[in-house]
């Protein structure tokens, strides 16, 4: 297996170099002509990011505490998309500049008369925002480390005990990956609209991270056994699951997304019914069904069928479009806020793809480059490798 340490190209960074330049270009022309979209823009960047990096350390994390087989010869794909997850921590910062423009409760005088804010204060206010966030991402981190460590380690002698033990930082990490992706979800998403409320908002984002995390490993994956960089062995059978992953979390997705509108719309409570009404005014009507048939409907009818999971030529198509699907709900989640009445797109929001693209192709084969791109000594990688439907 000595093949798989073949260096990625080079042209991955320089391509992603120049889309990451030209993204952080047109973001700053943002921030100076239309500051208050600006941060709206890069709070959508923010999110789906951590959709990736935290959304492929919960993978990793995953494998090891189910103790799954057939992914063993993907997981250090995953893990190398996992390495955005300390990136997190610079990308966050200057979010901390944009709070007042992004948040109405932090305006004091919009909380002095305002009763709800009033009684929400205690949780949502800057201060413990701030903290709130700064725990994620620090636990985020430490795990990040401690499991990619163990497994790299693992690569020099193959001793089980590294196994045992990141199945034992799994377990923690899973209860801490559910807590406080639930918190981002709230602080960052959710409290856009102070005054709504959804009891199920964390397990929604949570849905859509992990497909996110899945389409982003299967289309890295299988463009990697395309360019030889994968064992030869590896089969069109090893990415069923990921197919079968992929299609299953996006009909979870779709059954959370229809649990809280059935709830709301049955309770037809002003307070929460308004969040709904702005998503059905205007253009917004559109982008509403657009989310509908290009994150469900679609993809339900191409994934449904048995042959089309191990179809690598439909998965390398499927997967993007899952990541658009992703990108569109939080653009339907996030922008209603700052545009009431009809959706806007203007050259403000082109700084999304080329920031996200560019960022995670840089830093993927940065980090591609310093470790076997698959767990050559994992003692389930055999068994990964000889997988059969």
């Amino acid at each position: 297996m000595d093949y798989i340490k073949k260096q990625l190209p080079d042209s991955l960074t320089k391509t992603g170099g120049i889309m990451l330049a030209v993204g952080v270009l047109i973001l700053i022309m943002a921030f100076i002509f239309t500051p208050e979209r600006a941060f709206f823009d890069y709070l959508w960047i923010y999110l789906f990011m951590v959709s990736i990096g935290v959304g492929s350390l919960a993978l990793v994390a995953l494998e090891y505490l189910v103790g799954a087989t057939w992914s063993t010869p993907f997981r250090r794909i995953t893990e190398i998309l996992a390495s955005l997850t300390p990136v997190l921590i610079i990308l966050a910062i200057p979010l901390f500049f944009g709070l007042h423009d992004l948040f109405h409760w932090t305006h004091a005088e919009a909380v002095e008369h305002d009763a709800v804010l009033q009684s929400k204060s205690p949780y949502l206010n800057v201060p413990f925002f701030m903290a709130r966030t700064a725990f994620c991402l620090l636990l985020w981190v430490l795990f990040y480390y401690m499991l990619t460590r163990n497994s790299e380690k693992q690569d020099i002698d193959g001793d089980p005990k590294y196994t045992k033990r990141n199945v034992t930082l799994s377990t923690i990490f899973a209860a801490l990956f559910v807590i406080t992706i639930t918190i981002a979800a709230i602080d960052w998403a959710m409290s856009l609209e102070p005054h709504w409320f959804s009891t199920i908002f964390g397990v929604y984002y949570f849905a859509g991270t992990v497909i996110a995390a899945l389409a982003a490993s299967t289309f890295a994956s299988i463009k990697l056994k395309e360019g030889g960089y994968l064992d030869k062995s590896l089969g069109e059978d090893s990415f069923y699951s990921l197919g079968t992953l992929m299609f299953g979390f996006n009909v979870f997705w779709a059954y959370i997304a229809f649990s809280q509108f059935i709830l709301i719309w049955y309770a037809d409570l002003p307070e929460e019914t308004f969040w709904l009404i702005h998503r059905w005014e205007g253009s917004w009507k559109f982008v509403s069904l657009a989310l509908l048939f290009f994150h469900f409907v679609l993809p339900f009818l191409i994934l449904v069928g048995r042959n089309a999971k191990t179809n690598l030529g439909l998965l390398k198509w499927m997967a993007p479009w899952m990541l658009v699907a992703h990108a569109l709900d939080l653009y339907w989640l996030i922008f209603p806020t700052l545009f009431r009445g009809n959706a806007s797109f203007g050259w403000q929001e082109l700084s999304f793809p080329l920031i996200v693209i560019g960022l995670t192709m840089v830093v993927f084969k940065l980090s591609a480059n310093k470790k076997n791109l698959m767990a050559i000594k994992d003692p389930k990688m055999q068994m990964g490798l000889d997988f059969h439907l």
